[in-house]
Order: C-alpha cells, then sequence, then structure tokens
C-alpha cells in the first residue's frame, strides 16, 4: 500500500476478546497490503458492568457506541461480534463483510469440570442470555440460573472461585483466546441452539466510503455473510433483538441455506421450533420464512412476554 494512503482505522471494545476480534480483522486486510490502526470505544457495556444486560438493552450496548464513532468519522471500520448487533444500523451504514465463522457453539465451564447433566440440583448457573436461561431450564429445570455480567476472565475467575457452580460462554471466544481449557462441556445445538450470529465477525463501514467498502469486499467470506443475513433476518421477521430469547442457525450448502430457529421462555424452558430451507442467493427471504413459522406457533406471546 502506498504510504500516502492512512491507514484503516479500526473501532472496537477494550477487551481482550474485541482486540483478538479485530487482529483477526487487521490480519486479513494485511494480506492485502492494507494498513489497520486500532481505535478504542468505550460503550455503556463496559462503562456499567452491573446492571443486567436485558435492562441496559442486551448485547446491542457493546456495539452502538461504536456505531456511533463511525458515523461520526472517528474510525473508518466497526469491527463486531456479529450476534451483538442490533437489527437497524445507524443511518449512512453498512454491514460490508464477515470473516470465516468460528465455533457456533456454546460451552460450559464448570467447577470439578462437570457436564450439565451432572451439575447437582440447586447449583448456580451464571447466564445475562435469555436465550441461554431459557433452553438451559428447558433441559435442567432443577438448576439455580441467575444473571452474571462481566468479561470472558471475570466469569471465569467467577466460577473458579464459587460464586457460580458454572457458566456458559461461547465457544468461538474462548478459541480466541486459547482459554478452550476451561470448557467442561461442548453444548450441542440441538440442546442450546446458539444466538444469531455466534461466532461470525462483522465489519462495518460508511456507505460513502468507497474506498473502504471495496477493500472490505475483498475479505468478504460470503458462507457467513450468507448463513448470517438469514438468521438476523429471521431475527427481524420476529420483531426480535439480540437481547431476546431468540435462537437460529443457518447452513450454506451449495445454492441452498437451511435455517432452525427457536423462540423460549426464559423463566419455564417452554420451546416454539422451526426449520426452513431457501435459496442462499436471497437470505433475507429464507429467514422471514423461518421467522413466520414461529410467529404462527405463537412465538409472538413469548417474545411480548419477555418485554413486559
Amino acid at each position: 500500500m502506498s504510504a500516502s494512503v492512512e491507514a484503516l482505522r479500526l473501532g472496537t471494545r477494550r477487551s481482550a476478546l474485541a482486540g483478538r476480534q479485530t487482529q483477526e480483522a487487521a490480519d486479513a486486510l494485511a494480506a492485502l497490503g492494507v494498513a489497520t490502526q486500532a481505535v478504542i470505544c468505550r460503550t455503556q457495556g463496559d462503562l456499567d458492568r452491573t446492571t443486567p444486560l436485558p435492562e441496559l438493552g442486551g448485547q446491542g450496548v457493546f456495539a452502538r457506541a461504536i456505531e456511533q464513532t463511525l458515523v461520526d468519522g472517528g474510525i473508518d471500520v466497526a469491527v463486531h461480534s456479529a450476534k451483538d448487533l442490533e437489527l437497524d444500523l445507524l443511518d449512512g451504514t453498512q454491514l460490508v463483510a464477515f470473516l470465516p465463522r468460528a465455533d457456533v457453539r456454546d460451552v460450559l465451564v464448570s467447577r470439578d469440570a462437570l457436564t450439565l447433566e451432572r451439575l447437582p440440583a440447586g447449583a448456580r448457573l451464571g447466564t445475562s442470555s435469555r436465550r441461554r436461561a431459557g433452553q438451559v431450564r428447558a433441559w435442567r429445570s432443577d438448576l439455580q440460573v441467575v444473571d452474571i455480567r462481566g468479561n470472558v476472565d471475570t466469569r471465569l475467575a467467577k466460577v473458579a472461585r464459587a460464586d457460580y457452580d458454572a457458566t456458559i460462554l461461547a465457544a468461538a471466544g474462548l478459541a480466541r483466546l486459547g482459554r478452550l481449557d476451561a470448557v467442561a462441556e461442548y453444548l450441542s445445538i440441538d440442546r442450546v441452539l446458539p444466538a444469531p450470529g455466534q461466532g461470525a465477525i462483522a465489519l462495518q463501514a460508511r456507505r460513502a466510503d468507497a474506498r473502504t467498502v471495496s477493500l472490505l469486499r475483498r475479505i468478504n467470506h460470503e458462507p457467513t455473510a450468507v448463513a448470517v443475513r438469514t438468521e438476523r433476518a429471521c431475527l427481524r421477521a420476529l420483531g426480535a433483538g439480540c437481547s431476546l430469547p431468540v435462537a437460529a442457525l443457518a447452513h450454506v450448502r451449495g445454492t441452498a441455506v437451511t435455517v432452525a430457529g427457536i423462540v423460549v421462555d426464559e423463566h419455564d424452558g417452554r420451546l416454539i421450533r422451526a426449520q426452513r430451507s431457501g435459496d442462499a442467493a436471497d437470505p433475507e427471504a429464507a429467514g422471514a420464512a423461518l421467522g413466520e413459522a414461529l410467529l404462527s406457533q405463537g412465538a409472538g406471546a413469548l417474545i411480548r412476554e419477555a418485554v413486559s
């Protein structure tokens, strides 16, 4: 890259995991000969570490401040965990690229390396995710599912010192941090379906920034992009956001995309499931069809209960 061309500024959170994700984006751009610079953005979720995430607005609180910095011109690219992104992006921006998706599964971290089946009745399992809470209650209604806050290291420490008997985290995050040694069990997606976008890194830019958009398109991983767009379309059809108890996972095979989804009652573990397939060239249609199928089974009532 010419020395006269300024480095792309990559906006990220101040956390070890966000730093690793930003480095993946930097490495992909470096392979094109593009220099980058990381810019730290403070988010509401980082500033308030005590209020339960659903009360703050869900995982979206980690992304909005980075988006605003993008709009204001302080960065050129917003680097996000795709699962943290709200459906409605700030005006003048777009999701341009997704990096290859990592392991989509959730994992259990527990004292004494106990699996979910072996946790004793009444064990305290910490999670800030309504989606995880509901699916765990559907599996183990005898556990105490309680709120937990903090980054990965903080949550691991809370389990180690017996504040909690176990917690659930994303496999992708632990892998990026080199902490898969802490995993007691990989949770089957048949038991705990992941969040829409889980394991994927999304790169957002200003629509008017033609140079950045062009560069990001060159590192886009199309199968990941199709899968995440499908999952987010399901969320949109449900009228749901990333803080609500909705799970969705899409798989791309050739020219087809298949997507499964769940809406769950976080309190009693009631589940509504559906699956749909469609053309990978139109992922939004497949995701919308899944959302409509879930609504036809009564998912709207569960979502309304979650926000009431």
